[in-house]
């Protein structure tokens, strides 16, 4: 599989996985974000797909912990 079939495939179930969860910030913001995570982990060597969304995943959720502090009444997942 192509490089980028890996990434699109890899984008789609990070982008699946929030949409479903609620935690999807602003479409631009966000697909920005987990396609740099998903390239930050294709320039180390990573190429498994499922691993490139868990890890895109994790850092979105990280990310929006760090910018919406818990207690600020927002639902969290996970």
């Amino acid at each position: 599989m192509s490089i980028r079939c890996t990434v699109e495939s890899a984008f789609f179930v990070a982008w699946s996985c929030l949409e479903q969860s609620g935690e999807l910030g602003p479409p631009d913001e966000s697909a920005n974000f987990l396609l740099d995570a998903i390239e930050a982990q294709i320039r180390t060597g990573e190429r498994r797909q499922l691993m490139l969304a868990n890890r895109a995943i994790d850092a979105f959720r990280a990310h929006a912990a760090q910018r919406h502090p818990a207690g600020d009444g927002r639902a969290r997942v996970g």
